[in-house]
């Protein structure tokens, strides 16, 4: 499985499209719901200049669509949202961000984040990485099943009573749920704010 250190250091462009071409392979999963493809790649030229720099240069991420991002929607997996584009990035974005890291997509989730297998999105359900006919888990379902089939090294999720932990114990990957208020959900559109808990999926447990 893909780790951090195989990105750091290589050329970052190669990594954005390397990682667009995967998501675009795995489709029949739907576990992404957009592609930043044109904003991602900017972001990548960037880098390689040396423009932007940080311990995660060049590094492609998938965020939940429950993340407000720039160079896309947020639909939160709602059709009451689907042409809502963000005026501003959620905060655990903008500090990814801001150690180079690249946003290439936005993961499927249960619509507002309310459910547990990630069949609840207005845009179908997202198939489980090693079983199409079994769930993904949820809500972060989507977030769980990109770093299993290795699209990238790492996605963002949120959990409040298990939404990054269960889908991660489905598809073979590791959850974090940090403990509340670690990291700031300023710009998530929550599925309860009291609870909340931002996060990540990842690989290993050294990366998350």
């Amino acid at each position: 499985m893909l780790k951090i250190a195989d990105f750091v250091g290589s050329s970052a462009r190669e990594n954005v499209e390397k990682a667009i071409a995967k998501a675009r392979e795995n489709e029949q999963f739907n576990a992404i719901l957009s592609l930043s493809e044109a904003r991602a790649l900017e972001r990548a030229e960037k880098v390689d200049s040396g423009e932007i720099t940080g311990r995660l240069a060049g590094v492609p991420f998938i965020a939940k669509d429950n993340f407000l991002t720039l160079g896309g929607t947020t639909t939160a997996a709602s059709k009451f949202l689907e042409n809502f584009e963000a005026p501003l990035q959620a905060t655990a974005v903008e500090k990814l961000e801001a150690e180079g890291a690249i946003c290439i997509g936005k993961a499927n989730l249960d619509a507002f984040a309310h459910g547990g297998s990630t069949e609840n999105s207005a845009y179908g359900p997202t198939k489980n990485a090693f079983d199409q006919e079994r769930v993904a888990g949820g809500s972060s379902g989507g977030s769980a099943v990109v770093v299993a089939l290795d699209i990238v090294p790492f996605a963002l999720g949120t959990d409040t009573g298990g939404s990054i932990r269960q889908p991660a114990s489905f598809n073979g990957v590791v959850g974090v749920k940090p403990t509340y208020g670690t990291v700031s959900r300023y710009g998530v559109v929550a599925m309860a704010s009291s609870t909340d808990t931002i996060g990540v999926l990842s690989s290993t447990a050294e990366d998350a």
